[in-house]
C-alpha cells in the first residue's frame, strides 16, 4: 500500500493540468489476451474445422503470425475467412477480459481533470466494445484506433495521435506495454512512459 502512494505522488508530481495521458488497451489498460485467443481458436475451427492442438500461452499474444505459424497450409481465403471470423466471436470472451487496475485507477483519477486519450492499434469497434464492457467508454477525451497509411502500412500510433491533436510530446505520459510501441512513443518524442514502472 506505501508503495502504491509513493507511485501515486510521484505521478502527482509529473502531472499538470496541461498533461495529456495516452492509454493503450490491449495488455495495458485492459487483459485481452485470453479473449483474443479463444476468437482466434472459435475462428480457426469453424473454418477449417479441426482446432490444430492449440494451446493458450499467457505471455505471447497470438497475432496473425501466431495464426501463420499454428495453422500452416491455410488458402489465402481461409486465412481472411478467420481473420474476420475471429473479430465476430471476439464477443463471445469478453467476459474472459480483465481490467488492469492499477492503469485503470489513473484513468479513473485523471479523466476528470485532464484530456485522456485512448492510443490503440485494435478495430475500433471492438475498443468501444471492451470500453463499454467495463464502463470505461465516457473516460476518454479523444480514441484514435489502428490506421494505414496509403500503401497499406500500419502508421505510428503515437505520432498520430500527437499530430491530430496538436498537442506537443513533451506534454504527453504514455501507458502501453508493448516494446515495440514504446519505440514508436520515443519516436514520437514522448519520453515519460509507463511512469508509475519507473
Amino acid at each position: 500500500m506505501e508503495q502504491q502512494d509513493k507511485s501515486n505522488q510521484d505521478l502527482d508530481r509529473k502531472i499538470t493540468s496541461d498533461t495529456v495521458l495516452f492509454f493503450d488497451m490491449d495488455g495495458t489498460l485492459v487483459d485481452t489476451n485470453l479473449a483474443n485467443f479463444l476468437s482466434y481458436k472459435k475462428a480457426i475451427i469453424s473454418v477449417t474445422k479441426s482446432d490444430h492442438d492449440l494451446t493458450y500461452n499467457s505471455d505471447k499474444r497470438f497475432n496473425r503470425s501466431s495464426l501463420i505459424n499454428a495453422v500452416p497450409n491455410l488458402t489465402d481465403n481461409e486465412y481472411e475467412r478467420i481473420i474476420q471470423e475471429k473479430e465476430t466471436c471476439y464477443n463471445d470472451f469478453l467476459h474472459e477480459t480483465k481490467l488492469n487496475p492499477e492503469i485503470a485507477d489513473i484513468l479513473f483519477r485523471y479523466s476528470k481533470t485532464n484530456k485522456t486519450v485512448l492510443v490503440t492499434n485494435c478495430r475500433k469497434d471492438r475498443a468501444i466494445t471492451t470500453l463499454k464492457h467495463f464502463g470505461l467508454d465516457d473516460k476518454f477525451s479523444y480514441i484514435f484506433c489502428r490506421e494505414f497509411d496509403d500503401n497499406g502500412k500500419k502508421i505510428n500510433k503515437f505520432q498520430n495521435a500527437i499530430l491530430k491533436l496538436g498537442v506537443p510530446p513533451n506534454l504527453v505520459i504514455a501507458f502501453e506495454n508493448e516494446e515495440i510501441e514504446i519505440a514508436d512513443a520515443q519516436k514520437a518524442g514522448i519520453s515519460i512512459i509507463n511512469p508509475i514502472h519507473q
